[in-house]
């Protein structure tokens, strides 16, 4: 399972401006249609459905076509995960790139009892209980027959999967832009992460990317 996330230099991935914050290029936005095409399903947060509206799609039509080809739906499942249950049936989300397979929402049985009608014909809700475990959640995926997940965002997923020692990949792109605003979104949230602040995540790779810089980590591995 991967995590894709790009940020400012000073560590954001928004602004509070309306209108959502570009920190990538073209040439990054091409990496990770490629990424996603890879990917087996894309996930992202209900925060993240809400502020940016995304449909979460490969939309490079030969990367759909090579899916194809490999015997694979020319979509990844999109999958999403929400405690409350508060998301709109109008997403985009729901309606773009579903025509193989319903999105799924993992959620709490107070989110299930919630989303029951309101998402009925448009996704499969999940239930894990009275909070959502992250775990469970990657189990259900692997018995699904889901053996590559990417995730998106937001700042919740990346902390949760990140402090439950869960990620086995991580696709940094860091813009080249300052945001500085204290109530603008982070890529991640305070947590404890295994092995501390002193603990050195394996570097696989830096790419230059125009004025953005791609670094790949994999954070169950330590540099030795």
């Amino acid at each position: 399972m991967l995590l894709s996330v790009a940020m400012s230099v000073d560590g954001y991935i928004d602004d509070t401006a309306p209108q959502r914050l570009l920190l990538s290029n073209a040439q990054d936005f091409d990496r990770v249609d490629q990424v996603r095409a890879d990917a087996d399903a894309i996930m992202v947060g209900a925060a993240t459905l809400r502020a940016d509206n995304p449909r979460l799609i490969v939309k490079d039509q030969d990367r759909q076509d090579r899916r194809r080809a490999a015997g694979r739906d020319t979509q990844p499942l999109k999958v999403t995960v929400t405690a409350s249950g508060d998301l709109d049936p109008a997403a985009r989300f729901w309606h773009h790139g579903t025509e193989q397979h319903r999105p799924l929402v993992y959620t709490t049985a107070a989110g299930a009892a919630r989303l029951g009608e309101r998402l009925a014909g448009l996704a499969e809700v999940v239930a894990l209980g009275t909070e959502v475990d992250f775990g469970a959640l990657l189990d259900d995926l692997g018995g699904r027959g889901i053996g590559r997940l990417m995730v998106e965002g937001g700042s919740h997923l990346h902390t949760a999967f990140l402090s439950e020692g869960l990620a086995d990949e991580l696709h940094l792109a860091i813009g080249p832009a300052l945001v500085g605003d204290p109530d603008a979104p982070r890529f991640l949230e305070p947590a404890g992460f295994p092995g501390g602040s002193t603990r050195r995540m394996r570097l696989l790779d830096v790419a230059r990317l125009g004025d953005v810089a791609v670094l790949r980590y994999l954070p169950k591995e330590t540099e030795s």
